[in-house]
């Protein structure tokens, strides 16, 4: 019998910050599955600050249509199948958005692997440090920022899934690692997981001097989430072939097309011989699989640890999503849905 749903869609695009009536929760009605085709409960799903240029226009991807489904990943179980690849109660991952039931084919759905999630690897691993956000560490500290041994690393946003996930890789290269936070906690928070320094920036009236100091010979590799002020700072702190790789610019996503801070330091890239290099993680799609496997076994013994902040109920997704940009989130931001 058809399946009654919730989803939200964009109901219009921001001006700014994201505000609750920017989107819209709908009631739907699903058919039952065709041939082919899979019935999924959503148990979590992601928000993620990296969709926020998609609300307003073109980003990465093409700008989300108004009235679409919000973008995100989802962890859920399969509930009636007439797809051969899937049976009833296999636990699945897939890109369905904010939605507490899907239809699919069958296509980029994933089976979560057994001998993967058990353990100290939680299913809902597959949508954060096994997921977009910890490939984007991953593969951007390790193929962007090619860390040596003795390097120094800073990393913006380090409490972040992000920011910690590449940290601790760090440490595991044997570098330096220091992260910039916006509290107390959160600077508590990347200490306990290995990293060398942490900056409050909330508490720092010169963010320049607040990373001299942290890094008194400067920086081989900045990895930013943040951009803005906060880039342009690590500019003026970096080495010689210091290497910047930009995973997000979260400081940026707000601003209008005129309001861009942008970089103003760009004289240091002459003089100091700097690279800087941005990544979009799915052309690494050929590597996740052995990606996932490697950074599976560092949480297993205990070498990469995560952090998930969970909220309970489909019905608070928009006001989970906003409060990224507010800062409230410590580890990966998921919404229980069922």
């Amino acid at each position: 019998m058809p399946t009654k749903a919730k989803r939200w869609v964009l109901a219009s695009r921001p001006q700014g910050k994201p505000k609750l009536e920017n989107f819209r929760l709908e009631d739907v009605t699903l058919a039952d599955p065709g041939e082919h085709e899979i019935l999924i409960r959503t148990e979590y799903h992601s928000v993620d600050p990296g969709m926020r240029g998609r609300l307003s226009g073109d980003s990465y991807t093409a700008a989300l249509p108004l009235g679409e489904t919000v973008d995100s990943a989802m962890v859920g179980i399969v509930e009636a199948s007439n797809n051969e690849k899937f049976k009833p109660g296999d636990r699945v991952t897939g890109g369905f958005g904010w939605v507490s039931h899907a239809l699919s084919n069958g296509r980029g759905v994933q089976i979560l692997d057994p001998n993967i999630y058990h353990g100290k690897v939680r299913p809902t691993a597959a949508i954060g440090v096994l997921g977009i956000p910890g490939l984007t560490s991953y593969f951007g500290l390790l193929d962007l920022g090619k860390p040596q041994a003795g390097d120094t690393v800073l990393i913006s946003s380090a409490a972040g899934p992000v920011g910690a996930t590449a940290g601790q890789i760090a440490k595991m290269k044997g570098c330096k690692v220091v992260g910039i936070a916006g509290s107390k906690a959160k600077c508590d928070y990347i200490k306990s997981l290995g990293f060398d320094g942490a900056i409050n920036y909330r508490e720092s009236s010169d963010i320049k001097a607040a990373i001299a100091q942290a890094c008194p010979e400067g920086v081989d590799i900045y990895f930013d989430n943040v951009g803005g002020a906060m880039l342009d700072a690590a500019i003026l702190n970096m080495k010689d072939h210091g290497r910047i790789v930009v995973s997000g610019q979260v400081s940026e996503y707000n601003r209008a097309e005129n309001e861009l801070v942008g970089i103003r330091n760009v004289t240091r890239f002459i003089t100091h011989k700097l690279r800087m290099e941005g990544l979009v993680v799915f052309d690494y799609f050929k590597g996740f699989r052995a990606a996932q496997a490697e950074m599976a076994g560092w949480i297993h013994e205990g070498k990469l640890v995560y952090t998930e902040d969970i909220s309970e109920g489909i019905e608070g997704s928009a006001k989970a999503f906003i409060g990224l940009f507010e800062g409230e989130n410590h580890g990966r931001r998921l919404v229980k849905v069922s």
